[in-house]
C-alpha cells in the first residue's frame, strides 16, 4: 500500500509532504514529494508518526497487568493500541513473590505471542522511603535468589528492572540484572549521587520515570537526578501536567538530547472515566483524571497516571512547546532503541509497518500495527 500525507515523520527529519510504501507487514520505502506512483491513499492534512513505544504500563481500560491474567491483559493492550501504543510493556507493581511470580508467567505467554515487547518489573526492590504507590509491605532487598526466581519466571520475557541500588544488596543486584541481558533502572530511590553513580558503573542504563520518586535533584546534593542527568543513558519522563512542569520537560530534553523517552506509567483507569481503582494491591482514587493513593490518610500520592501516548504527545509538542521531531523520537524510536526493538519504532525501511496517523490537532486519526489497520 502506497500512502501520502502533507507529513511524514521520520528519524532525520519530517517529510512535507511525505508518503510510505508498505508490503504486508513491512515498510518498503519511505520518500518525500511525489510518491513513485498513484497512492491508494491520500490522508491530507495529516501526520504520520512511527506506533508508539511504551516502556512503562501497569494497565488501562479497565484492566491491570498485574492481575497476570491473559484476557485482562489483553483489555489494556487494546486500550492503549487504540491511542496509537503498538509496542509497548507489561508492568508489574511490588507484590508477594508469589503473585508477582504468577503474573510474570502469565504475561510471558503474551510476549511470546508479539502482544507485548517485554515485561517490566517495577519492584519489589524500591526504596521505603521513596514507595510512591507501592505497598511498603512488599518492598524487600534483592535477595539473589529472589533476583534471579523473577527473571526465571519470565523465562526471557522480563525486559526491564526497576530497583532502588542503595538497598543492600543492590548494586550486586544491577550487576546480576545486566548481566542477564536486562535493563537494569534507577528508580523509586533513595539513593546519594555516589550511589547512584556506582548503579551506573555496575550496569544500570535507565532513569524510572525521572524526578518522580527519587530524592529531589539539590545543587550540594544531586542525588540520583544529578547521576542520571550527568551520564550517558537514558530517562523517562512523564508528560501529563500532573507528574512534570512543562519547565523540566525542556530542560531534561535540552539536557539529554536522543536520551529522553515518554512513558505513561498508566494504570487501570487509562482511557477511562473517574473512579475507584486498584494498582497491584494498593487502592487507587481517580478524580479529574488524576490517580492517588486512596490510603485515607490524606497523603494524596499520585498513584501512576491515566495517561495515553497520544495525549503526552499532544502535552509535550503544544504545552511544553518541544520540537515533533524529538517529542516522536522520544514516543518512539529511543524507548525501541533502548530494549533492543530493533523491528519497531521508526519509519525506515525494513521495519514492521506500525505507524500513526494524526490530524492537525495531533490527535489519532488511525492506527496501522504489522501493516493491518486497527483503528480507521
Amino acid at each position: 500500500m502506497l500512502l501520502t500525507a502533507d507529513r511524514v515523520v521520520t528519524p532525520a527529519r519530517v517529510l512535507a509532504p511525505g508518503w510510505l510504501l508498505s508490503d504486508g507487514d513491512r515498510i518498503v520505502e519511505v520518500g518525500d514529494g511525489t510518491p513513485p506512483r498513484t497512492p491508494d491513499l491520500e490522508l491530507g492534512d495529516a501526520t504520520v508518526v512511527p506506533g508508539f513505544v511504551d516502556l512503562h504500563v501497569h494497565g488501562g481500560g479497565g484492566g491491570s497487568f498485574d492481575t497476570g491474567t491473559a484476557e485482562v491483559a489483553e483489555v489494556v493492550v487494546s486500550a492503549h493500541l487504540a491511542h496509537g501504543t503498538t509496542s509497548m510493556a507489561g508492568s508489574i507493581v511490588s507484590d508477594s513473590p508469589d503473585r508477582m511470580g504468577r503474573a510474570v508467567r502469565e504475561l510471558a505467554l503474551l510476549v511470546r505471542e508479539g502482544r507485548l515487547a517485554g515485561i517490566h518489573l517495577e519492584g519489589p526492590w524500591l526504596s521505603p522511603e521513596r514507595s510512591g504507590a507501592h505497598q511498603p509491605g512488599a518492598l524487600a532487598a534483592p535477595d539473589p535468589a529472589a533476583v534471579d526466581s523473577l527473571l526465571a519466571a519470565g523465562d526471557g520475557a522480563v525486559r526491564m528492572v526497576t530497583l532502588a541500588p542503595e538497598l543492600p544488596g543492590g548494586i550486586e543486584a544491577v550487576r546480576r540484572i545486566s548481566g542477564a541481558g536486562v535493563v537494569a533502572a534507577i528508580g523509586h530511590t533513595d539513593a546519594s549521587y555516589d550511589v547512584a553513580r556506582k548503579a551506573l558503573e555496575a550496569g544500570a542504563r535507565l532513569g524510572t520515570h525521572l524526578f518522580n520518586a527519587m530524592r529531589p535533584l539539590h545543587h550540594r546534593d544531586p542525588g540520583p537526578v544529578g547521576a542520571l542527568l550527568d551520564a550517558p543513558v537514558d530517562v523517562e519522563l512523564i508528560a501529563d501536567g500532573v507528574h512534570l512542569h512543562p519547565a523540566v520537560l525542556r530542560t531534561v530534553f535540552a539536557a539529554k538530547p536522543g536520551r529522553c523517552i515518554l512513558v505513561t506509567d498508566a494504570m487501570a483507569a487509562a482511557g477511562g472515566p473517574d473512579g475507584d481503582y486498584r494498582l497491584g494491591p494498593m487502592a487507587i482514587e481517580v478524580r479529574d483524571g488524576v490517580a492517588r493513593l486512596a490510603d485515607g490518610t490524606g497523603s494524596g500520592a499520585i498513584a501512576g497516571s491515566t495517561l495515553t501516548m497520544d495525549a503526552a504527545l499532544r502535552f509535550a509538542v503544544r504545552t511544553a512547546g518541544l520540537p515533533l521531531l524529538d517529542v516522536v523520537h522520544a514516543a518512539s524510536t529511543a524507548p525501541a532503541r533502548a530494549w533492543g526493538l530493533d523491528d519497531v519504532g521508526a519509519l525506515e525501511a525494513g521495519r514492521r509497518a506500525d505507524l500513526v496517523v494524526l490530524d492537525a490537532d495531533l490527535s489519532v486519526r488511525r492506527v496501522m500495527r504489522a501493516g493491518a489497520w486497527v483503528r480507521r
